[in-house]
C-alpha cells in the first residue's frame, strides 16, 4: 500500500511540474525569450513522459532527457507523427543546457507553431495517461 501511494504521488509530481513548466514557457513566449520558452516546453514533454514512465514501471524514471526513449521505455504507441515530433523538439533541450551544442536559429512564429505543436502533444499524452 505505501508503495502505491508513492507511485501516485510521483505521477501526481510530473504531471504538476509538467503543467507549472509549460505554463512557463508559455509566459516566456510572450516575454520574447524563445529559446527559453522551448526549454521549458521540452521539460513539460519530458516531465509527462516520466509521469508515464512511473505509471508503467512503478519506478522513478531514468534521468535521461530523450523525449523518444522515454516513450519506449512508458510503453506508449506512438504513431510515425508523434514519435517524429519527439525526435525533432529533442534539439530544444540541446540548446538551453549545453551552449556548445548547434544553437537554432528562431523567430516569433517558428516558436508559437512548435509551442501549439507541444501543447497537442501534451494533451495526447495527458489522454494517455
Amino acid at each position: 500500500m505505501g508503495l502505491y501511494m508513492d507511485v501516485h504521488k510521483q505521477i501526481d509530481y510530473w504531471r504538476t511540474s509538467s503543467d507549472e513548466d509549460f505554463a512557463a514557457a508559455q509566459s516566456l513566449l510572450e516575454k520574447g525569450h524563445l529559446r527559453h520558452c522551448l526549454f521549458f516546453a521540452h521539460l513539460a514533454i519530458e516531465k509527462m513522459l516520466k509521469a508515464h514512465v512511473t505509471q508503467q514501471t512503478n519506478d522513478i524514471p531514468p534521468r535521461i532527457h530523450n523525449l523518444v526513449r522515454l516513450a519506449e521505455i512508458a510503453g506508449l504507441k506512438l504513431d510515425p507523427e508523434h514519435k517524429e515530433f519527439l525526435r525533432e523538439f529533442g534539439v530544444y533541450q540541446l540548446g538551453g543546457r549545453y551552449p556548445d551544442s548547434e544553437q537554432i536559429s528562431l523567430d516569433l512564429g517558428i516558436a508559437r507553431e512548435e509551442i501549439s505543436r507541444a501543447r497537442e502533444m501534451l494533451k495526447w499524452l495527458k489522454a494517455q495517461l
